[in-house]
């Protein structure tokens, strides 16, 4: 019994001393705008992630090794708290049971990095789909953004982040300054 109990604490702490898979940063920061569009109009915000896999990068080191990288956040929450900033910025107000809904889909969220000790290669993109609905009809919108970077060395984790984020960055200014998408919220919510 005692060889027993000794072998399971020796598995148990082999396991909590196991490295930990490395994950990024995923901080997009929302466009906030200095003048309401609207007062207090009620709206209510849900968001789903519909990608194939969950991971945020894909690390090609050219030795038939492809390793994936997580983020720390969840990306669904953190595309939808920046988006809820953003459209309250605009003087809209989130509520649970406003007629108006607004649906954001998280598609396709991936940095590709190929690197070797000399050189990287770097190519992200965000897909989203926000659908607006109210009782009158709905609108869908995609917002795509790419970035490409290329640097010397191989790419740290810090540079992979900054791709992220930047693509991010780049998705979340194009929803801000969509004037389609303000006009319907204004006119219809």
């Amino acid at each position: 019994m005692r060889k027993l109990v000794l072998a399971a604490s020796m598995a148990l702490l082999t396991a909590c001393s196991a490295p930990q898979q490395e994950q990024l940063n995923f901080t997009p920061r929302a466009v906030l705008s200095n003048s309401n569009i609207v007062n207090n109009t009620t709206f209510s915000l849900t968001s789903k992630d519909v990608r194939s896999a969950q991971y945020v990068a894909l690390v090609d080191s050219g030795r038939s090794n492809i390793e994936p990288i997580h983020s720390k956040q969840n990306v669904r929450i953190a595309l939808e708290n920046a988006l809820l900033e953003q459209f309250q910025s605009q003087g809209f107000r989130s509520s649970v049971n406003s007629e108006n809904s607004i649906v954001v889909e998280v598609q396709e969220l991936l940095v590709s990095i190929k690197h070797s000790v000399m050189e990287n290669e770097m190519d992200a993109k965000l897909v989203l789909e926000i659908t607006a609905e109210t009782p009158q009809g709905k609108l869908v919108k995609t917002y795509t953004g790419s970035a490409e970077r290329n640097g010397a060395l191989s790419a740290s984790n810090s540079e992979i982040e900054l791709v992220l984020n930047d693509v991010a960055n780049l998705v979340l200014r194009e929803v801000a300054n969509d004037r389609e998408l303000q006009g319907y919220m204004q006119e219809r919510f």
